[in-house]
């Protein structure tokens, strides 16, 4: 399994070109029931808007799918699943809403206004790294729970929990070629005190 990116999560932002408004959504999706749902709700949403044009891209099977949505063919889902395309994107929904402003754009403009369309919309949905990760945890005192912390972030470590009782349980994920390390270094800096605990692995973000 080799890691891939994606977005972190559901956002959109927008940009006027020549007077007509283009809204760039943009989710994390894993299926191709996932996408046509997201595009459905966008469409119902901009019931009004001239065109919503959206295209995916799937990690499994590598399904990859645009609609130019009644724009000129190859002005539109084209450029949107191109961007995906070049940031190596996956499991990913992009949606480019347009409302008409009066003034056509010609083929250029088009192909331009949807590939900032969605490149905006990916931005907005924070691009992100996923590897196979393990899921650990560690025991720890109070006295070692800052160095702990401080550890943790020089290794790109993801808390997920910290359970605060008699001592505290940090439960994160880490790059699954990087947990030898850490635990070495945990228990050099700890003088064999505390070590790590591996409770299973995840795709996670790194």
């Amino acid at each position: 399994m080799k890691e891939y990116k994606t977005v972190e999560f559901e956002g959109c932002d927008e940009f006027i070109e020549k007077k007509s408004r283009f809204i760039g959504y943009v989710k994390p999706v894993k299926t191709v029931e996932e996408a046509t749902e997201f595009i459905a709700k966008i469409k119902s949403k901009h019931w009004d808007a001239t065109h919503n044009v959206s295209a995916y891209v799937l990690r499994e099977n590598n399904i990859q799918r645009s609609s130019d949505d009644g724009e000129p063919s190859g002005t539109a889902g084209v450029p949107v699943l191109d961007v995906l395309l070049k940031e190596n994107l996956v499991d990913v929904c992009v949606v480019v809403t347009r409302y008409f402003g009066g003034t056509l754009l010609g083929a250029g403009g088009l192909i331009r206004a949807y590939s900032h369309g969605s490149k905006i919309a990916v931005e907005s949905g924070n691009i992100i790294t996923m590897a196979p990760c393990k899921i650990m945890s560690c025991l720890v005192d109070y006295s070692f729970y800052d160095r702990m912390n401080i550890l943790l972030t020089e290794f790109n470590s993801n808390v997920e929990n910290s359970d605060f009782a008699d001592k505290i349980n940090i439960t994160f994920s880490l790059k699954a070629d990087l947990v030898e390390e850490l635990n070495s270094r945990l228990i050099e800096i700890s003088n064999g005190k505390y070590s790590l605990k591996e409770l299973g692995e995840k795709f996670a973000k790194i």
